[in-house]
């Protein structure tokens, strides 16, 4: 990086809010998908959306190509810097701004841990819903980059159903309002085309959540099977009658034991699947519901059935789901989280498909995943050191996201598309589709400036090369416009 541009940075934002030396750039060259890497060429860190909006005109000036960046939690490279670019990184943007607890409602800096959220408000009565499993650590600005979901949006929703505002600084660092403190407003959804865009149309400065009242009960149910197929039906056999759990989690046998051994949550390690069922509402309709869904299992072929009998009982049967990707370490030197989604009724079939395509590929496969959303997470297991092994897993990974594609399903339901799935984008739209995206992304980004090389398979017109800015050859020949 110039020396002049990381001297003009730090004239905006302090000496100590500049990182250039190399062992300080390291860390910020990925995100939890470590599988994709990029140093970049000055590490800046705002406080202030004012300062936020000073480094954005900078780039924009200057043709540098920047990413916005929290804890670096996501899991599908959306987060990487581009190579001698500029990663904003808005960690010290980690304020609650206000807190409106007659509204339920917060503002808060894109930096702040989404759990934090809920202990502010917990005092009241009030949570706020969306809870990623890496929710200790991950932020705000990143689940609205990414529309963050998590166990509880089955019932809850995700991301983009409680966020009720952001200040967003544009590419070119005009700052503009979308949304507001109330759910409903006029005109075309700006805020619902932002939330999930994976930071490619600006940097989102500020956002305003709602909040919801804590539910007066809340029991946890969980239910062991042979099979993932009996335990799939039972899934689907809930939802069936009615019944809307605000969580429905499931592992298979190899989550069941890696997670056990890692925290002890009592799961029955015998079990070749396992499901976790929360109700809450009424203590009278849970209590109704819970005796509901234990007989749908017992009928569908659950072994065991138990009720958490204590708040710290159930506390500990989620430590053991939470805690399922760290405890992959016991079974595998790596692995390779995938991200997709299908239909509910066809998660045994696909859950099939899966094992036949790891048993082909000659890798393990374990399955933890949001079943009630049909929200799988299957874990390829794999060892660097062992020569193709790396290779064979991304590859199953991919196929894995083709038989959910087959299905009816999508590439993610809420790690987004990142750098890592971006090649399979075209599976799932046409080309006029894509067109239509990369027109709505110009709108908002005409030079590509935002981290690019995100979302849309490149080269495109509108979102060719990662790097600085250079024009596209076909629009230097005078064959295409520059949106």
């Amino acid at each position: 990086m110039e020396r002049r541009i990381t001297d003009a940075l730090r004239a905006l934002v302090g000496a100590d809010g500049v990182l250039t030396a190399p062992e300080s750039l390291r860390p910020y060259e990925a995100d939890a998908l470590n599988a994709y890497r990029a140093r970049p060429g000055v590490v800046v860190l705002p406080e202030t959306a004012e300062q936020v909006q000073a480094v954005v005109r900078l780039c924009h000036r200057e043709r540098l190509p920047f990413v916005a960046r929290g804890s670096g939690t996501g899991l599908s490279g959306g987060a990487v810097p581009v190579a001698d670019g500029v990663l904003i990184s808005l960690a010290r943007m980690n304020r609650i701004l206000a807190v409106d607890l007659d509204n339920g409602r917060v503002v808060v800096q894109p930096g702040v841990i989404n759990l934090e959220v809920s202990r502010r408000v917990a005092g009241a009565g009030l949570f706020y819903a969306p809870d990623p499993s890496s929710q200790q650590v991950c932020t705000i600005g990143g689940n609205v980059a990414e529309n963050s979901g998590g166990a509880h949006c089955l019932k809850y929703g995700f991301t983009v159903n409680h966020v009720l505002g952001v200040k967003l600084v544009l590419p070119d660092g005009e700052l503009v309002t979308l949304g507001g403190a109330t759910l409903q407003h006029p005109g075309y959804d700006l805020l619902g085309v932002v939330v999930g865009a994976e930071g490619t149309l600006g940097v989102v400065v500020e956002a305003t959540l709602r909040l919801l009242r804590l539910p007066e009960a809340i029991q946890l149910v969980m239910a062991a099977f042979a099979t993932t197929d009996e335990a799939g039906a039972a899934v689907s056999a809930i939802i069936a009658a009615g019944i809307l759990p605000a969580a429905v989690e499931m592992m298979d046998h190899l989550a069941i034991v890696a997670t056990d051994d890692a925290v002890h949550a009592g799961y029955p390690r015998d079990a070749g699947a396992l499901l976790l069922v929360e109700l809450d509402g009424a203590p009278v309709e849970v209590a109704g519901e819970v005796d509901e869904v234990a007989a749908l299992c017992r009928a569908h072929g659950a072994s065991e059935v138990r009720v958490a009998a204590t708040a710290e009982e159930r506390a500990r049967f989620w430590k053991g789901r939470k805690a399922a990707l760290p405890a992959m370490g016991r079974l595998s030197p790596a692995y390779y989280v995938q991200d997709g989604v299908v239909p509910r009724t066809a998660l045994p079939a696909v859950l099939r498909q899966i094992a036949a395509l790891a048993a082909e590929a000659g890798l393990r496969v374990a399955n933890v995943f949001h079943a009630g959303d049909g929200n799988l997470h299957p874990l390829v297991l794999f060892d660097p050191a062992v020569p193709g092994e790396s290779e064979r897993a991304i590859e199953l990974a991919g196929r894995i996201l083709l038989a959910c594609i087959e299905a009816g399903g999508s590439i993610t339901g809420e790690h987004g598309v990142g750098l890592d799935k971006k090649a399979y984008l075209p599976k799932m739209f046409a080309e006029a589709d894509l067109d239509t995206m990369g027109r709505l992304r110009c709108a908002f980004d005409p030079i590509n400036l935002s981290n690019p090389g995100k979302v849309f398979p490149t080269p495109r017109l509108c979102g060719e090369r990662p790097g600085p800015y250079r024009p596209h050859p076909l629009v230097e020949a005078g064959l295409a416009e520059l949106f």
